[in-house]
């Protein structure tokens, strides 16, 4: 089964916490403090991977968490860091941040890595809260807890060229007769509904990767039927083979559905009329074709597009097109970059982070947080401007505010990470 949309969860593991410890030995009882800092936790890491070409393994585990670091020790031990958790997944698979669909990454090559989630850093230990004055802190640090996000897996193929066209013109067929794909073929429409991949070996030793890419019909750039769910793949591919039934067995005009199919793509993406395109004029075996192809010809030809008449069936024509694909790709950059409207995903900003304030013992309180600990470390105190940034920040942040209904008083400590200082207002 084809599968190239799913919804899981990640999480990066938590830091492990700092220890509250002091050192204890013969004859010594009023030893020191020795807690040491918590681990770091896993980091949620996604590789691509050439040996995938489906999502169908995250229909059946949807969770994935990274391990939390392990708690600081006795005698300044650290916590043993946690282990990262790997996600493999497909070349061209596009992570979004599931409420808002935004893009997160974007993994289009093979051993490709993307940490989407660092894991939490770890709590330091009581050791290295002592001051002269505060010479038994019986306060350690909590580990930062990571992140987690609910992200849909998008897989859009990676192939050299597509084949586009109404259903039922012979795009299986044509596959199946060019590469080592064993697609379902009949003669209704939809048979195919997964797209279908095969490597095309020329006899004049060209290779390429061919793409069978089913469900355009009118309407597709609206969403109609899985219009949407085959367009995205569409947009990966370099040059299409636009396979028209020439014969018009089922009382279509040839001329007409080649316009309609490239008016879809226009609708979805116009970049998509700016990559190369051939026409494969399908099904000349059946005489009525003959006065189809010398239309199409004439009405495509003008305007930059190469018409072959072939028959998928018997194999006719099939290495004239294949030629000129292979000689379309010789030209094609290697390192092309496929452009799309991709809105990508901000973390939170700094200065809107939580923060969280804790007693820990009467008159003692403790400021942690993401903002707070990056404010502190590029802000000097020690200056009068930074000062007054630094007084600034805790009065717009709601820090002070907050302090005040935990019940601090003139002249209790308050400290934020590697700051401490007495709270007068």
């Amino acid at each position: 089964m084809f599968v190239d949309r799913v919804k899981i969860h990640v999480k990066g593991g938590n830091g492990g916490n700092g220890m509250v410890s002091f050192f204890r030995a013969k004859y010594i009882t009023h030893g020191g403090p020795d807690g040491g800092d918590g681990g770091k936790g896993g980091s949620v890491i996604f590789i691509g991977d050439e040996g995938l070409n489906t999502l169908m393994d995250f229909r059946y585990k949807r969770v994935f968490k990274a391990q939390n670091g392990a708690d600081g020790e006795k005698r300044n031990c650290f916590g043993k860091d946690g282990e990262d958790i790997i996600i493999r997944v497909p070349m061209g698979t596009v992570i979004r941040e599931a409420e808002s669909g935004k893009v997160m990454a974007d993994i289009s090559k093979a051993g490709e890595e993307k940490i989407l989630i660092f894991g939490g850093k770890g709590g330091k230990g009581n050791q290295h809260f002592a001051t002269p004055t505060r010479q038994a802190p019986r306060y350690a640090e909590r580990g930062r807890t990571s992140k987690e996000y609910d992200v849909i897996l998008e897989l859009k193929l990676i192939a050299d060229v597509g084949l586009i066209g109404f259903p039922n013109v012979g795009k299986s067929t044509l596959l199946s007769m060019v590469t080592n794909a064993n697609p379902k073929i009949a003669n209704y429409h939809f048979t195919t509904l997964s797209p279908n991949l095969g490597v095309v070996e020329s006899k004049f030793g060209d290779t390429f990767v061919l793409a069978d890419i089913p469900g355009l019909v009118e309407g597709a750039s609206e969403g109609v039927g899985l219009g949407h769910e085959f367009l995205r793949h569409v947009e990966r591919t370099k040059v299409f083979i636009h396979v028209v039934d020439a014969a018009g067995v089922e009382g279509d005009d040839p001329v007409e559905n080649v316009s309609k199919i490239n008016r879809e793509l226009e609708e979805y993406n116009p970049e998509l009329l700016k990559r190369p395109q051939v026409i494969a004029a399908n099904k000349t075996d059946i005489p009525e074709a003959a006065e189809n192809v010398a239309r199409l010809k004439e009405v495509y030809e003008k305007e930059g597009y190469q018409v072959f008449p072939i028959s998928a069936a018997t194999n006719k024509g099939l290495d004239e097109l294949l030629s000129a694909v292979a000689s379309i790709l010789k030209d094609y950059p290697e390192d092309i970059i496929f452009e799309e409207d991709y809105e990508e995903y901000d973390e939170v900003a700094v200065d809107i982070e939580p923060f969280v304030i804790e007693e820990v013992e009467a008159g003692y309180f403790v400021v942690t947080g993401v903002g707070v600990e990056k404010m502190i470390g590029y802000t000097s105190i020690d200056t009068e401007k930074g000062f007054a940034f630094f007084q600034k920040y805790l009065k717009e942040k709601g820090i002070i505010e907050a302090l005040e209904e935990k019940g601090i008083k003139q002249g209790d400590t308050v400290r934020i990470y590697d700051l401490e200082f007495e709270f007068w207002k």
